[in-house]
């Protein structure tokens, strides 16, 4: 299976490069990887102490971010490696300067591997969540290199727990130890006789938790919501707007609705505008519209602020679970105290499973079912705050995973 896994990286490889000239995404990631080792080999010196961090997206990079943020405080003279899977995370951060170089991580071959880990030598490796590359791990465990994985969740779907599955878990023996989120996890490793496991949850606790430290302050978001109750629908999608667009354009109770879309495409949010019958302003007209009070629903055509958004939501809505494309951060808005809302799909989102059970997160399956929800989180106050309440404690109960890694690392 090893050797078969090594013909298909390259065979993807070779396609992604053809494809690549008809998708502007995949452009991104073919063309972003060209110049890694050259990157590389420019910035990183020979005596530079190095301490290499991946993660395969954006989301995963904010999970990982307490614990790099904390890396960097003990490590004040090391130099930060930060590398990315998905363009969706690089082409975010690559200007950022929170590592000291950001780069794509080179397509997973044996070549690769050893020419990446010549050009950074790092001394410790933390990869996030769901990454792992055997090629790499391989090269890694050879090497003897101390290398962890934090925010690690397993499911017995994954082919590290099945017949045909030895060559993976091979791989997970190049790590040092693992961080998980659950005891789930742990006992899914152990049965595998993988045992340098600790439960340190989840740091997009600890993350989310810092966001309420930091000022969340938007002005022109102040001007527009007033003082009105203000229902916002973070990441949404086409599936998502089939249930709030009809609803908003449909309700008249007296409140403010702020969208900030996944897809921010010029094309999808003219289409997205032009559905909406409320008086509607866009993030890119601000410079047009002096007296916002007067617009109905905001939609936010920009990236990153969505976070401060959720700051001024009395009620949420987290896009992605009515369609496949899988569901967003509902911590985010659920670190504010307040009820959030979601589609039917969220098995497999371990925070959202907890909430839907706890009922600080509310799924809805139809129309109808989001319509009832919603107004009665609009019409009970009582209701709407102790839904709130229930995120609030969910949120701050699980606030320790950075410290649990950062205690392992101070020994090592």
């Amino acid at each position: 299976m090893y050797f078969i896994y090594n013909i298909l990286v390259y065979i993807a490889g070779f396609f992604l490069k053809i494809v690549a000239l008809f998708n502007k995404k995949l452009g991104l990631f073919v063309h972003g990887r060209k110049t890694v080792f050259d990157i590389l080999s420019n910035q990183i010196k020979k005596e530079d102490t190095v301490i290499w961090f991946h993660t395969a997206s954006l989301g995963e990079y904010e999970q990982g971010l307490p614990v790099l943020e904390a890396l960097k405080k003990k490590y004040p003279t090391h130099k930060f490696v930060l590398t990315f899977f998905s363009p969706s995370g690089y082409e975010v951060k690559k200007d950022s300067g929170v590592a000291d170089v950001i780069t794509y991580l080179p397509l997973d071959t044996k070549a690769n591997a050893k020419r990446f880990l010549k050009l950074i030598h790092p001394e410790l490796v933390v990869f996030v969540k769901y990454e792992f590359w055997p090629n790499y791990l391989a090269e890694l465990k050879k090497q003897q290199i101390h290398t962890i994985s934090i925010s690690t969740i397993f499911r017995p779907s994954q082919a590290f727990f099945k017949f045909y599955g030895g060559w993976m878990r091979k791989s997970l023996h190049a790590f040092n130890h693992i961080f998980v989120q659950d005891e789930a996890s742990q006992k899914l490793l152990e049965s595998i006789h993988y045992t340098n496991t600790t439960i340190s949850g989840d740091t997009r606790f600890d993350r989310v938790l810092e966001i309420l430290q930091r000022d969340n302050s938007l002005a022109f978001i102040e001007d527009f919501k007033g003082d009105k109750t203000c229902v916002v629908i973070g990441s949404s999608w086409q599936e998502d707007e089939a249930l709030f667009v009809p609803f908003i354009n449909d309700s008249t109770k007296d409140c403010k609705y702020i969208i900030a879309p996944h897809t921010i495409k010029s094309q999808e949010i003219e289409k997205l505008k032009s559905s909406i019958t409320k008086n509607t302003v866009l993030f890119s007209e601000l410079d047009q519209h002096q007296d916002l009070s007067q617009f109905a629903v905001f939609i936010v055509d920009t990236i990153g602020i969505l976070t401060k958004v959720y700051s001024y939501a009395d009620i949420a809505y987290v896009g992605g679970g009515m369609g496949n494309t899988g569901l967003h951060n509902t911590l985010e808005p659920a670190v504010f105290r307040i009820p959030v809302v979601i589609g039917k799909n969220y098995v497999g989102f371990k925070e959202a499973e907890d909430l839907v059970a706890l009922g600080g997160v509310l799924s809805v399956k139809s129309q109808t079912e989001f319509n009832t929800t919603m107004n009665r989180l609009l019409e009970d106050a009582n209701f709407k705050t102790s839904v709130g309440v229930m995120n609030h404690n969910y949120v701050h109960s699980h606030g320790n995973a950075s410290e649990i890694i950062m205690e392992y690392l101070s020994k090592r």
